[in-house]
């Protein structure tokens, strides 16, 4: 009978220091997960932050009060950004950059959602997984400005402007 105690305390020695590890693992996944929620915290507030600067009119004072870039209305961004405007009545694409009007062409050819990867043949990019996903963030833009419609399962297509229906080229 004394050997059974003896085992059974040393599985008992043996559970307390697997439960101390684990704990001490939960101690260090928390930690890695709340740095990970931070650096999305922070990707979340500069992709808004991007998103408000490229909506809203450039700073009057941003390159200087002399003309020159970014002081300018109408000049293109000095940090290379294309400026996509967002969709008002009335507004044809050519408004929009030649890629995203071509995107927008697209759209109004083919008469039914598409997904970035048809989108991307349609343009004749390739279609790898990085062609496609940045052919996705131009498509989300576009939705988010109002020129394409997102529809559930990740497809795109032109949206109904109250019956207007959006001429590429306009």
């Amino acid at each position: 009978m004394g050997s059974l105690i003896e085992e059974l305390k040393a599985r008992e020695v043996a559970a307390r220091a697997e439960a101390d590890g684990l704990r001490a693992r939960i101690e260090e996944l928390s930690e890695e997960l709340a740095l990970a929620e931070e650096r999305v915290s922070r990707l979340v507030i500069t992709q808004e932050e991007v998103m408000r600067v490229m909506e809203g009119p450039p700073a009057a004072g941003a390159a200087g009060q002399d003309g020159g870039p970014g002081g300018t209305p109408g000049r293109p961004s000095p940090i290379g950004a294309v400026r996509v405007p967002p969709w008002r009545e009335g507004t044809g694409a050519s408004v929009l950059p030649q890629a995203y009007q071509d995107l927008v062409e697209v759209a109004a050819d083919a008469g039914r959602p598409l997904r970035a990867g048809e989108f991307a043949a349609a343009t004749g990019q390739g279609t790898d997984k990085a062609k496609v996903e940045g052919l996705r963030s131009k498509l989300r833009l576009l939705a988010a400005r109002g020129w394409l419609a997102g529809v559930p399962g990740g497809l795109f297509t032109l949206p109904d402007h109250a019956g207007e229906t959006l001429k590429p080229g306009q």
